[in-house]
């Protein structure tokens, strides 16, 4: 029998790669996840992370305890709800980032409106920047999008990098301006890699600019530029440029969850979504 209480702890430690994020986000002392960590490993009987003082990484077991775990807790969640005997009810505003059209994103909200079917949900794909600014202005209740660099609040489901991409056979040429696939402001990945290659002293131009992440990657596919893109979701057909291109770091991204003021009645859906969304969190993280 695998503890709920651990499972929950391995995967907030999964998502985040870091005992101290997983901490914050479950409200437990960081001895306490690693004491909920150690457990699990003694129950399965297999080593789940690799911890040294570059970070945090799953082993193989780890991966495949990350299925595991998210069937368990799905379950014990469907069981509380049915034998709790409450329904949720209401509109729930949901604002997602344009990064997760291609993930298995449509998997979460699926088994979300198959377990409350009497919330009235209503999605928004946008980029980061744009989902930022129709939550200050009260007219979502929930999104899930990059985290603002002047940003502290939300409620981390993932840390990534951000890493440049490009078609397998582009090669650039180092003594001209580096050709970017971008989308409009206020995207985040735009500003990132545009101050990332001034801050190196490398010039660059627009070679194509959509609101589209199908956009995005079939001008890449093209060969017309490279773009910035989260690591864990790089696009199929499309491979990480080596350093050896010259190209500065990026940096890394945090991925969270944040809740509208306005809609008190949207709290109890947004919570259930949000807990949806942090328990498959892995699912997000792959194309």
């Amino acid at each position: 029998m695998f503890d709920p209480a651990q499972l929950r702890t391995f995967l907030a430690v999964a998502q985040t790669l870091s005992f101290t994020q997983a901490a914050h986000r479950l409200g437990l002392r960081q001895s306490t996840v690693s004491q909920h960590v150690r457990k699990l490993e003694e129950a399965a009987d297999r080593r789940l992370f690799v911890r040294d003082t570059h970070g945090v990484e799953l082993t193989e077991d780890g991966e495949a305890m990350l299925g595991f775990a998210r069937t368990i807790l799905e379950a014990n969640e469907r069981a509380a709800s049915f034998f709790a005997g409450t329904r949720l009810r209401g509109r729930l505003r949901f604002g997602a980032s344009e990064d997760f059209v291609l993930t298995r994103m449509p998997e979460v909200l699926e088994e979300f409106r198959r377990e409350h079917p009497e919330v009235d949900l209503e999605l928004t794909v946008e980029l980061s920047g744009t989902l930022h600014e129709l939550l200050a202005a009260g007219r979502l209740d929930l999104v899930l999008a990059k985290r603002r660099p002047e940003d502290s609040h939300g409620r981390l489901v993932w840390r990534d990098r951000l890493v440049w991409v490009g078609a397998e056979r582009l090669r650039l040429d180092p003594q001209r301006p580096v050709p970017l696939v971008v989308y409009p402001p206020p995207a985040l990945t735009r500003a990132r890699a545009m101050d990332a290659l001034e801050r190196a002293g490398r010039e660059w131009r627009i070679a194509c600019t959509s609101g589209s992440l199908n956009g995005l990657i079939a001008a890449t596919r093209a060969g017309l530029g490279v773009m910035a893109h989260t690591r864990g979701m790089i696009p199929p057909g499309l491979v990480r440029i080596q350093p050896r291109a010259g190209l500065p770091e990026l940096g890394g991204v945090d991925f969270v969850l944040m809740y509208g003021q306005r809609d008190r009645a949207a709290r109890g859906p947004a919570e259930a979504l949000a807990d949806a969304i942090l328990a498959g969190g892995d699912r997000l993280q792959r194309p």
